[in-house]
């Protein structure tokens, strides 16, 4: 029996989560909602995981939601509609959440809540061939629970443009839009994603998650003594910690620090 979702650790400590439903173009039900939540929350607590690649099988990366999911919630009552609304929020906020670093890998068509998806992961490499478009309207709906991680990475300006009009566009467009940081060809996918995964991997696996939880903590701060002040002990708190020690030391010794594995790509 075919898994909708495959979910892999390798020795390195890269967990990648795959959507495996090609023959619907990985559309997602709340089934696969709820898998989704398990896997992102099991790789936030698994202290191996290093980093977490999203990706899919077959042509496209995701249609959104699933046919058979939208004609059942035709028939939902308002609360029934609120309860599997609140999953899927959770989903994303879970997924955009996430203390390890993230990277979405995208081929094909990504419509509707695979925008959303693709959002609330830290970095998305997607191919050049790729189409994006936040289709809701046009079906009478709107991406309200994908509106803030968009919003967020689009800004306000180019979501009320594509909010509204439903276009279809263009892995160029989507990188111009800050959706996605590179839009390479195919061939090219793989290999451009496992230089990034190579260059975390290098990293002081604690302050990788210190990073991305300051950029959490300080984008909506207004500048002030507390905000510097909070800034300053954060970064005499990694200098004193067993990685920052350990970190520094070898930078001042010239060799490896202990976490860095070899051969772990990206360059020097």
């Amino acid at each position: 029996m075919q898994q909708d979702i495959l979910f892999e650790i390798d020795s390195v400590g890269v967990a990648t989560v795959t959507l495996n439903r090609p023959d619907v173009h990985n559309a997602f039900d709340d089934a696969i909602i709820a898998r989704l939540i398990d896997i992102f929350e099991q790789v936030g607590r698994d202290p191996t995981i290093r980093v977490m690649i999203l990706q899919s099988t077959g042509k496209n990366f995701c249609a959104g939601a699933d046919l058979n999911w939208m004609k059942r919630m035709a028939n939902y009552s308002f609360d029934q509609n609120v309860a599997d609304a609140n999953l899927l929020a959770k989903m994303l906020f879970t997924l955009n959440t996430l203390s390890k670093p993230t990277i979405a890998k995208v081929k094909g068509a990504a419509f509707g809540g695979a925008v959303g998806l693709i959002a609330c992961c830290d970095m998305a490499i997607a191919s050049r061939l790729s189409k994006f478009c936040l289709s809701e309207v046009k079906l009478g709906l709107i991406p309200a629970t994908i509106s803030p991680y968009v919003i967020n990475a689009i800004g306000e300006r180019d979501a009320r443009r594509y909010f509204m009009t439903a276009e279809v566009f263009s892995a160029r467009r989507a990188r111009r839009l800050g959706l996605i940081n590179e839009a390479v060809t195919e061939e090219e996918l793989e290999g451009e994603v496992e230089s990034i995964v190579g260059h975390i991997l290098k990293n002081g696996p604690t302050a990788v998650t210190a990073a991305k939880q300051l950029i959490s903590d300080v984008k909506d701060e207004e500048l002030s003594d507390e905000l510097i002040e909070k800034t300053s002990l954060r970064i005499a708190s990694m200098r004193v910690s067993e990685e920052g020690q350990e970190g520094i030391n070898a930078f001042l010794e010239k060799r490896t620090p202990s976490w860095k594995l070899p051969s772990t790509g990206g360059e020097e």
